[in-house]
């Protein structure tokens, strides 16, 4: 479990730093990085995924630190200590304490990264969405294994 908390940690403070610098130098700015293609664009969401729900942030607070909890509980009952599922919990829960923080603290989430053909985003939201999907290809895997075993 040392992995997972050391991942958590690292999405942690890799974004905290990255939030921090960009909302004290570049608030409400677009700077292109590849013009039209990817910019850093600070913004403030006030909302959930896609700005949905933008405004609720108490509400907000309450589902993500019940989603931490329902994680932190799943995860221990996990029979599973294989490498890319700790690297996978960890991304996960880094992530989600990051953006929990920024609206514990903050009233908002910052997101920058922008991709022009997508909301903008930040590295704690791209952390989950990789670590859910790695979870999600080793449990495919691990089905498909079991079925191709012979019965007995």
């Amino acid at each position: 479990m040392v992995l997972v908390w050391t991942v958590a940690s690292a999405v942690f403070f890799v974004d905290l730093l990255i939030k921090t610098y960009l909302r004290s130098n570049f608030a409400f700015q677009s700077i292109p990085i590849i013009k039209g293609i990817f910019h850093i664009t600070v913004v403030f969401n006030k909302g959930a995924a896609f700005g949905i729900l933008r405004g609720k942030t108490t509400f907000l607070i309450y589902i993500g630190l019940i989603f931490i909890l329902f994680f932190l509980f799943f995860m221990r009952k996990e029979k599973e200590k294989k490498l890319p599922f700790l690297i996978s919990y960890g991304l996960i829960l880094g992530g989600a304490f990051s953006n929990l923080c920024d609206r514990v603290f903050l009233g908002y989430v910052i997101d920058y990264i922008d991709l022009r053909i997508w909301p903008v985003f930040n590295l704690s939201d791209t952390c989950i969405s990789v670590g859910i999907f790695i979870l999600l290809l080793m449990q495919f895997r691990s089905s498909l294994r079991s079925k191709a075993q012979p019965k007995q």
